[in-house]
């Protein structure tokens, strides 16, 4: 995990706790391209700080642009479900390691 933030964001960092894990199957009917199989997504989630490098995009990656989002304006943006999942774990912390599903559509996708 370290190794993939360093790679994917060019940030340093440690990590603080493991903060749950997801499981959820998407359908094929929500899949964004038509005919593609159901899909299982696992997530692990950790809290980290960051330590030193500098924030960049992934070189040669699917990330066009990296910046920083103060937390109130995440939910104005365009974002993975993963998204809203990590950020209800590190809100509330539940000795489960689980949150409840997160509906997709509007701003919020798979």
């Amino acid at each position: 995990m370290i190794r993939e933030v360093a790679e994917e964001t060019g940030c340093d960092v440690v990590v603080e706790r493991l903060l749950g894990v997801d499981s959820r199957v998407i359908p094929a009917a929500e899949r964004r391209l038509p005919g593609l199989p159901e899909h299982q997504n696992v997530g692990i989630f950790y809290q980290v700080r960051i330590t030193g490098g500098q924030l960049r995009p992934e070189p040669n990656g699917d990330t066009a642009e990296s910046v920083w989002t103060p937390m109130p304006d995440v939910a104005r943006h365009r974002r993975s479900s993963l998204v809203d999942i990590g950020l209800d774990l590190a809100q509330t912390a539940p000795a489960t390691g689980h949150v409840a599903p997160v509906p997709v559509g509007g701003l919020i996708q798979h």
